[in-house]
């Protein structure tokens, strides 16, 4: 499967504005992808304040229609972070539209960012998100649920071969793109698609730095700090590889405590 990430620098736009970039994108670059990974929350915007109350929409609402439209036009699956308004409270999520134009997943954050506006906004969602596509299975996560061994080490435990990353990380956290997503990868063996925002918006600086990182923890490719859309054949033999190579899986409940076992 060809894997891409939209590494967008959408400071300021509307979502309209946002979507037909996406859409231009996927004409001109993107005609062989399969999939395509885009930031967190990229709709609406990051750093948006109020705006992400006022932009925010159910699942299967505007934004939802338009992405299938251009999920459609592309013949491309999209991945794309958005605010969604369900039951009177407000989750940062990110949406998987199928080839077809179908809701195929909905991933709602489980744990803010801390110290963040996001704490002030968001209720966290409580699940871990896993999906078959085109027979890979996959995993999504949101910016700082991959920063804990935990939430790879789940996925890649009920079977996810592909962990998508919607992020918004900003230029002073480059130790998490550089040093902890390619961990993340080689210690459990899977691939890992991290879509980050690039420019700026409303003070914040992004670093760019989008990723997408081969399950030995080699970085197949990696996008500098302006919009670019990075792709790589993301291929499940290599996930049989490395497991079968380094078992992490099979052997690191041998270190968890008596108590703590099956």
């Amino acid at each position: 499967m060809e894997v891409g990430v939209f590494q967008s620098a959408g400071g300021g736009m509307s979502p309209e504005t946002r979507l037909v970039r996406l859409e231009e994108v996927l004409a001109n670059e993107g005609q062989n992808l399969n999939l395509v990974v885009c930031p967190e929350l990229f709709v609406s915007g990051y750093n948006v304040g109020e705006d992400l109350n006022r932009l925010a929409q159910k699942a299967d609402g505007s934004y939802h229609q338009a992405v299938a439209e251009i999920a459609r036009k592309s013949g491309t699956a999209i991945i794309y972070g958005y605010p969604e308004k369900a039951d009177e409270r407000l989750y940062n999520s990110a949406a998987c539209i199928s080839s077809d134009g179908a809701l195929i997943a909905n991933h709602r954050k489980r744990a803010n960012s801390p110290g963040s506006f996001e704490e002030d906004y968001f209720t966290p969602g409580n699940r871990m998100t896993l999906f078959t596509y085109q027979g890979l299975k996959i995993a999504i996560l949101i910016c700082y649920e991959v920063e804990f061994p935990e939430t790879v080490r789940e996925a890649a435990g009920h079977g996810a071969e592909l962990v998508v990353v919607p992020t918004a990380l900003v230029d002073q956290w480059g130790i998490v793109a550089e040093r902890i997503v390619p961990a993340r990868a080689f210690e459990n063996g899977v691939w890992i698609a991290y879509a980050n925002h690039a420019g700026s918006e409303n003070g914040f600086t992004y670093l760019g730095g989008s990723r997408i990182v081969a399950p030995n923890g080699h970085e197949a490719a990696i996008a500098k700090d302006c919009e670019a859309l990075i792709s790589v054949e993301v291929e499940v033999e290599k996930v049989k590889a490395a497991q079968a190579r380094l078992p992490y899986l099979r052997d690191f409940n041998k270190f968890l405590s008596s108590d703590d076992r099956d």
